[in-house]
């Protein structure tokens, strides 16, 4: 069959499998404030995502919940996290669950105000021959969409980070290469977009977005219909001292800031909190994408695994970073939510066919049995500290500003957001007993870290604060925790 025919009917059996399903309808949802901050619930099934934007992301105000990978993908043994980062289709069949499953998922979060971010993977498929989550035979360079000719040729591997062909030309890790300068791969890899968005969701993240030249990243995104507008971040490993910038992704969207998650490891690990009153003293030094450009994490799925940075099993330590994290006017912060892992492949846990079990079990109303105690889900986004930033980072995005800071010269700071929030972090074994300047109006505050805040209805079970009408309030933390007031959790 001449390969014009052969193309032309993938081009036909892509779009019948990229068939848009009708999403089932959900609830409005009970908070309709404004939202902020993303959430990647990383492995977690459709369903359950879905239950959780119901359940928590939407009443706690989160802007968006990044899932997993849904197309097709290899089944490697031992079901270890990544085999979803190798494509086999782009149909929408994967370990966290079937394209009825996806769509359903897409609708019921939409409902909870929370939009949905896939995480897209547009630079490769496979590392080997074998056989898909779905049942689905392959071999590396054959798929059902692809062929050779659809591949870098002749095959090479990343070896040279300082080479910038070897980077984005070559297998990454043994990946099966898609040349993204091609029109029928752009085409493709466009029409598994436009596909995603027609089933609701709201945007992407890129995965490997350096291994693929920024213009070809371009031209894919470019195949995107024009009554779309999905938000994008790209994943661009940047330390500096490569060929490849961050920057060059810049104009496409936005870009991971992977020194962020590095710098405020070193601070929190080794370093001074009271450097961050002085930004002449760290974030000046830091080299950081421009706020609007950057999407800023502590950790994410691998470099938590690698040890670069602090993850879940540094406790409070992690629980502090992550609300500086939250309660800084930088970016558009990630927060990874992860299971429980004791090696860098381990997978989540995983039925005899290979498909994730998730933390919500048969029986669970609000809050999903598999995260207690950690086990087997971590459910980080869920602790306190955490979860009750969100809606201090929504509340206060209006004042993109650092004032009234203020630091014991060593691991105690506090500062406010303008007159719309303030925040003491103590990473001190002692107390903190201070009056600080809260830049708030006088009133009594719920301390949305000491305990819970309701955004709806604004029910505070932790303790109160009163800011007295200069401003000012009597601050006191035990070791390792933080306070957080704002305008929203005022109670009178």
């Amino acid at each position: 069959m001449p390969a014009m025919k052969v193309r032309a009917l993938l081009a036909a059996s892509l779009l019948i499998l990229l068939a848009a399903a009708q999403p089932a309808a959900a609830a409005t949802p009970a908070y309709s404030g404004p939202r902020a901050g993303i959430v990647q619930l990383f492995q977690w099934p459709w369903n359950d995502v879905g239950k959780e934007c119901t359940n928590f992301l939407g009443p706690k105000g989160v802007w968006a919940v990044q899932v997993t990978p849904p197309q097709e993908h290899a089944r490697v043994a031992g079901d270890p996290w990544w085999e979803v980062y190798q494509p086999v289709s782009y149909r929408l069949d994967s370990r966290s669950g079937n394209r009825a499953q996806f769509a359903a998922m897409v609708s019921t979060c939409k409902a909870a105000g929370v939009t949905v971010i896939v995480d897209v993977v547009l630079n490769h498929m496979t590392g080997t021959d074998g056989t898909s989550i779905d049942g689905t035979a392959y071999t590396k360079y054959h798929y059902p969409f692809y062929g050779p000719q659809d591949f870098h040729q002749p095959t090479c591997q990343v070896t040279n980070y300082q080479d910038r062909s070897n980077v984005q030309n070559c297998e990454l890790v043994e990946l099966a290469d898609l040349n993204t300068g091609s029109d029928y791969v752009r085409q493709t890899e466009g029409a598994y977009l436009n596909d995603l968005l027609s089933l609701g969701v709201g945007g992407f993240r890129v995965d490997a977005a350096k291994h693929m030249a920024a213009t070809d990243l371009a031209a894919i995104i470019g195949r995107v219909d024009s009554k779309y507008h999905p938000y994008i971040y790209q994943e661009v490993i940047d330390y500096g001292g490569e060929a490849i910038s961050r920057d060059e992704y810049t104009g496409i969207g936005n870009v991971t800031e992977f020194r962020y998650g590095q710098d405020i490891t070193g601070v929190f690990r080794s370093g001074r909190l009271s450097t961050l009153m002085h930004p002449e003293q760290s974030w000046n030094n830091w080299g950081l994408l421009g706020s609007s450009d950057a999407v800023p994490f502590v950790d994410d799925h691998d470099t938590e695994r690698d040890g670069s940075a602090l993850n879940y099993k540094d406790g409070s330590l992690y629980n502090l970073a992550q609300v500086l994290t939250l309660a800084w006017p930088y970016g558009n912060p990630l927060i990874t939510s992860d299971f429980n892992w004791s090696n860098r492949d381990a997978g989540p846990p995983t039925a005899s066919n290979g498909m994730t079990i998730g933390p919500y079990t048969a029986g669970d109303t609000s809050y999903p049995s598999g995260c207690t105690n950690i086990q087997p889900w971590v459910c980080d986004h869920r602790w306190g500290n955490i979860a009750n930033m969100f809606g201090f980072r929504a509340a206060t995005t209006g004042a993109w500003s650092v004032d009234n800071k203020w630091d014991n010269g060593n691991q105690q700071i506090a500062f406010s957001r303008g007159s719309l929030g303030f925040v003491a972090v103590n990473r001190e074994s002692g107390g903190l007993d201070q009056t600080l300047h809260t830049g708030l109006a006088a009133g009594t505050y719920c301390d949305v870290l000491s305990g819970d805040f309701n955004l709806t209805t604004h029910a505070c079970t932790g303790r109160t604060i009163s800011v007295a009408s200069d401003g000012t309030a009597h601050i006191t933390l035990s070791g390792m925790t933080a306070a957080a007031l704002y305008t929203t959790s005022k109670l009178s």
